[in-house]
């Protein structure tokens, strides 16, 4: 009987995003592609240290030991490298006990193809690219900080995954956030209010969010395995329509914090967030000093980029 992947939270992730491959990376940059295949299968046997995702994915996988729930997050590598030089991930993934057994190995081809074949539910990546690939194709995607809360402990006594989003060209659409930008704050709010009966349209983590409140339905309320929290630059009146919006969908947020322009640094840290989500990269590189964040871009198809170079996405593949 074939293996369903339809009814799991599945997570893909980027060898980068779940191992600290930042001096591979450099090689494969200054030195081009054979020398960095060369170097991975000449250290195959050393164990890569953990990445900025390594610890939200270990969680999840700590997910499938809950009594009922085996088999309800499937992990699976996603990565430009070849099979030939893929063997020391793997050895990494035993090394620590990770119970990833899956993985598309591209040898630099788009992974693009594979992420709704197999049904995934979030991609973390470090090669903007490949993230920009998926969010255009509907799936929620983040370019992971590659120096993500340096001295943050991720990896021992997690009890309970907590995930932080923000709001527009996240969770919602970027439509209001358009108004604000080129109209100012005071025409956004007047749109806010005058909507407020109006549900924003979906963005593109609003489809993971559905899957994760499924999931906490099956949990008394204080005992769910995940706890979600909205961290948006919002304030009266702009909330309404937010609250109103979350109502209509019949998702849950457990935590939401309205901030009219507060920093979230200190909010994200509060919370314990274990990864945040955000379309600025400005509020991305703040939140990473502290926790581990995701950059999430806009669809290509419906605005252009922000051209900002940050540590949240280089473009680059090579050790992906």
């Amino acid at each position: 009987m074939a293996y369903e992947l339809e009814r799991r939270l599945v997570i893909g992730v980027s060898s980068r995003a779940l191992f600290n491959l930042c001096a591979e990376n450099q090689i494969f940059e200054k030195e081009g592609v054979e020398a960095y295949c060369r170097y991975q299968i000449e250290h195959e046997n050393e164990i890569l240290k953990e990445g900025p995702g390594f610890g939200l994915v270990k969680a999840l996988l700590n997910m499938n030991e809950l009594p009922g729930h085996q088999n309800t997050v499937e992990v699976i590598i996603m990565s430009h490298n070849s099979p030939d030089t893929s063997l020391r991930v793997f050895n990494s993934i035993r090394y620590y006990g990770l119970n990833i057994s899956r993985a598309v190995l591209v040898s630099g081809a788009s992974l693009a193809p594979y992420l709704n074949a197999f049904r995934t539910d979030l991609f973390l990546s470090a090669c903007e690219e490949d993230v920009q690939q998926a969010i255009d194709s509907g799936i929620a995607a983040g370019i992971i900080c590659s120096g993500s809360a340096a001295g943050y402990e991720t990896t021992e006594g997690i009890g309970q995954i907590r995930i932080a989003f923000d709001g527009d060209a996240v969770l919602f659409n970027e439509d209001s956030e358009k108004i604000f930008e080129e109209r100012g704050l005071q025409a956004f709010e007047e749109n806010e209010r005058l909507n407020a009966g109006n549900p924003l349209e979906e963005g593109p983590f609003a489809r993971f969010l559905r899957t994760i409140s499924g999931l906490q339905k099956d949990f008394p309320p204080m005992q769910a395995p995940i706890r979600t929290a909205l961290v948006t630059a919002r304030s009266a009146p702009a909330h309404e329509r937010v609250i109103r919006t979350l109502r209509a969908w019949d998702v849950r947020i457990d935590e939401a914090f309205f901030l009219g322009g507060i920093h979230k640094a200190e909010i994200l840290k509060a919370f314990g967030a274990h990864i945040f989500f955000d379309d600025q990269a400005v509020h991305t590189a703040e939140a990473s000093k502290v926790v581990p964040a995701a950059r999430v871009p806009y669809k290509k198809r419906k605005r252009v980029l922000y051209e900002v170079q940050t540590n949240c996405g280089s473009g680059l593949s090579g050790a992906s």
